[in-house]
């Protein structure tokens, strides 16, 4: 798994590891980390020109250190100042004793250097940066045209929370040291980092204390449930689906393939559309309603293409299993009656849906994509699944979860139905609102790629991939 801490908690364990180092040892482990990646981007070093955009913090540093081993390898390495009387001596020394050269960032011949280099290292503003970059900076970042790394972070981002709120250098790659940063793995600040490159420093720091995680395969393979010689249909979890209308019949069909192709034992679908359920999947029991008559169940999904229709909320609303609400749902519920239920409950809003939800506008969930789903997990006292470019996954008294898979081509009408109807599987597979959450976004993000393959899908092809990629995950 994947974890990243808070600035505050990253600086506590650096000062705890430099009070037991030799004063320099932390930052000449991250240049030599820093230094063997941007070698291994140039594939020749030797004759190479290489830019280091340095600021005032020990990010700049770093990048001096780092330039000095280059240039000891044969690169031809200058040193862009942007606060000349507060650059790291003992870089700037080293660099020079190794044949480097300085440049003032307000040198008319600044531009142009950094235009004509084959790597440009970002070491303007370290992980306490807020806000974008200041003019001059963010001028010479938008004059390199060869690779850029950066260092820990892309400068002009905010290390804690992903926020943009300005001009930021756009990475080719990004090298962090010790651990992840929460704004590596949350956009907007993502779309900045580029490639990902972990150095470890020798941080401890206490796993209770990420802000952030991100589940892997291994993960992932571990909470996939797994039927037993013993297990029936009903053992397996039976996810009732409340979905679809004369409008939107298609959604009810979406559901009810996510849910069947991720493992649940059987699917009831209660609503409108049971003729075109039925056709697609002859498997589902169908119901005229209302859910409280439908039968047994160990989970409940309900919302997509519901139009107007809400016959069906209370009912689902008052039952002791968890629900999945989504689409329609979230615009129909009672937010005083989602926060009063004994029984788990997931949200799965789009920023549309969160906006309103919180009473807010679009541009600021996508803006703050971390506090908005923390919030709302406060306020509805519940899992809340925000979809969009990365997924989060925010629960109340746990660490927030990002989706590290997916794919652009994701962004198809009814792909969320089908994420609805699988997530709602594994909740009634048992798997814990977190889990069933996080792991659903992430089988459901691999199926999109696989069914894509870098071309248009289809929610249909997402949901018919769900298996392929179950078992790829299980089995790898």
């Amino acid at each position: 798994m994947r974890v990243a801490y808070d600035v505050e908690t990253v600086r506590a364990a650096e000062r705890a590891l430099m009070a037991r180092l030799p004063e320099g040892t932390l930052m000449q482990r991250a240049a030599a980390g820093l230094a063997a990646a941007c070698a291994e981007l140039l594939g020749k070093v030797y004759g190479s020109r290489i830019a280091l955009l340095v600021g005032s913090g020990d990010n700049g540093g770093d990048a001096l250190y780092a330039g000095a081993r280059l240039a000891r390898r044969g690169a031809g390495v200058t040193a862009v100042l942007l606060s000349p009387e507060r650059a790291h001596a003992g870089g700037l020394k080293a660099l020079r004793a190794a044949g480097g050269a300085v440049l003032d960032a307000e040198s008319d011949a600044a531009p142009g250097l950094v235009g004509r280099a084959d790597l440009v290292v970002d070491g303007i503003v370290g992980i306490g940066g807020k806000g974008g970059l200041r003019p001059r900076a963010a001028q010479l970042a938008e004059a390199a045209r060869g690779l850029t790394v950066s260092v820990d972070l892309p400068s002009g981002v905010d290390a804690d929370t992903g926020e943009v709120r300005g001009e930021a250098v756009r990475a080719d790659a990004t090298v962090t040291f010790g651990t992840y940063k929460p704004g590596l793995l949350i956009d907007p600040a993502h779309e900045y980092a580029g490639a990902l490159r972990l150095i470890d420093i020798g941080l401890e720091l206490p796993y209770g204390d990420a802000r952030l995680e991100a589940l892997q395969h291994a993960d992932v393979a571990e909470l996939l449930p797994r039927p037993t010689g013993e297990s029936d249909k009903y053992k397996r979890g039976v996810v009732g689906v409340v979905a679809g209308s004369a409008r939107y019949p298609g959604a009810a069909v979406l559901a009810v393939a996510g849910a069947l192709h991720g493992g649940a034992g059987a699917v009831r679908y209660v609503g409108p559309a049971a003729d075109a359920v039925l056709a697609r999947f002859p498997e589902t029991l169908v119901s005229a309603g209302p859910p409280a008559k439908a039968g047994r169940v160990q989970s409940w999904v309900i919302g997509p293409g519901l139009g107007d229709d809400t016959s069906g909320i209370l009912d689902v609303l008052a039952s002791n299993v968890p629900v999945l609400i989504d689409a329609d749902g979230l615009r129909l519920a009672d937010p005083d009656v989602i926060r009063t239920r004994t029984a788990p409950t997931v949200l799965t809003p789009h920023a549309g849906e969160a906006a309103a939800l919180l009473g807010t506008a679009r541009t600021e969930i996508e803006s703050q994509r971390l506090s908005s789903v923390r919030q709302l997990s406060s306020r509805y006292r519940a899992t809340v699944l925000l979809k969009g470019s990365t997924t989060l996954v925010a629960s109340p008294d746990a660490p927030t979860r990002v989706n590290p898979t997916g794919t652009p081509w994701l962004a198809t009408a009814g792909s969320g139905d089908v994420l609805s109807g699988l997530t709602g599987s594994l909740l009634a597979a048992g798997l814990r609102p977190g889990d069933a959450a996080s792991v659903g976004a992430y089988i459901h993000g691999l199926a999109a790629r696989r069914a894509a393959a870098g071309a248009p899908v289809s929610a249909q092809d997402v949901a018919s991939a769900i298996p392929e990629v179950w078992r790829d995950v299980r089995h790898a």
